[in-house]
């Protein structure tokens, strides 16, 4: 079976490559490590071409890419769309890149150009594209990470979204201030964690704001023997209520929070929202980028044959 296009999720750290068949079918993939921080400033090309090879991809075999390859410190930029943005559109704003031998397309990221709240997103907005393409009727989506989104779609357009840092605070907290002492490397079981969930609800309540909660992660430990994993849920807890409380503040939704995510990340914002009387609606990431570039992939190519 002929390949239509080959399709990347190029991240900040991980790379995907899809081989696709016309009507999405995937007929080869391959992943690593080689995102955006591996490639700059001139990897790109050969980290490609390379993973194509593998792959057995016709020289001339297009290529539609979503993600940091399309950031400023990336491959080649891919100008933001601006909300509310026609997700649509990705497709008719790529950017070829300018190579000889084979047409690669990079998707725009989503910007909101506001004065009080600027926000941009990259690579999420594809994966929200996927979800509209398996009949998603729009609503509000989470997306955990590093950087968490939360995105806001009304009749096919990305009409709001906000980042939370949540991941990233997390890492700085738990491993570079004085409450890595208290909350170190040791892991810990989320989802049916107490403490986790009394940080959660401590949170929600608006008992006390999280700048002022934080410290009690290592007063906890020096006064009541806290243990490091049980330090770790609370910061997580405290963390990630703060990020729900103001999301759901902000975006209102009838049906479900529709949570794009997988493994433990997964479950844990699952127990988070839950935790939270949300109702959750759990698609997977990964697919919703690979259908979400095969969309835009159609509407570049139509119908090609190769």
């Amino acid at each position: 079976m002929p390949a239509f296009c080959a399709a990347a999720d190029w991240g900040t750290t991980n790379f995907r490559l899809w081989l696709l068949e016309g009507t999405g079918q995937v007929l080869a993939e391959r992943e690593s490590d080689e995102g955006l921080r591996a490639c700059i400033p001139d990897r790109f090309e050969k980290v490609l071409e390379r993973h194509l090879a593998d792959l057995g991809a016709a020289r001339d075999l297009p290529v539609v890419i979503a993600g940091m390859a399309g950031a400023r410190s990336g491959w080649c930029e891919a100008p933001y769309l601006e909300t509310p943005a026609v997700l649509t559109e990705l497709a008719r704003q790529a950017v070829r890149v300018g190579i000889q031998g084979r047409d690669v397309r990079i998707l725009p990221g989503v910007c909101q150009d506001h004065a009080e709240k600027p926000d941009v997103i990259r690579g999420e907005e594809t994966q929200v594209l996927g979800a509209l393409q398996q009949g998603q009727d729009g609503g509000v989506f989470c997306l955990p990470g590093t950087h968490s989104k939360w995105v806001e779609v009304k009749d096919g357009r990305l009409t709001a979204f906000t980042t939370f840092m949540t991941g990233e605070l997390f890492d700085v907290l738990s491993r570079h201030s004085i409450l890595s002492e208290s909350a170190g490397a040791a892991e810990a079981d989320l989802q049916g964690s107490p403490t986790f969930l009394t940080a959660l609800r401590e949170v929600a309540e608006g008992e006390a704001g999280l700048m002022e909660r934080l410290f009690s992660v290592r007063a906890a430990s020096l006064l009541h023997g806290q243990s490091t994993e049980e330090g770790r849920a609370r910061l997580s807890g405290l963390l990630i209520g703060a990020e729900i409380a103001a999301a759901l503040k902000r975006y209102r939704t009838d049906g479900p929070v529709k949570l794009i995510a997988a493994g433990s990340l997964a479950e844990t914002y699952r127990a988070a929202l839950s935790a939270a009387e949300v109702e959750v609606l759990l698609l997977n990431g990964k697919t919703l980028a690979r259908e979400g570039l095969h969309a835009a992939a159609r509407r570049i190519w139509g119908d090609r044959t190769t």
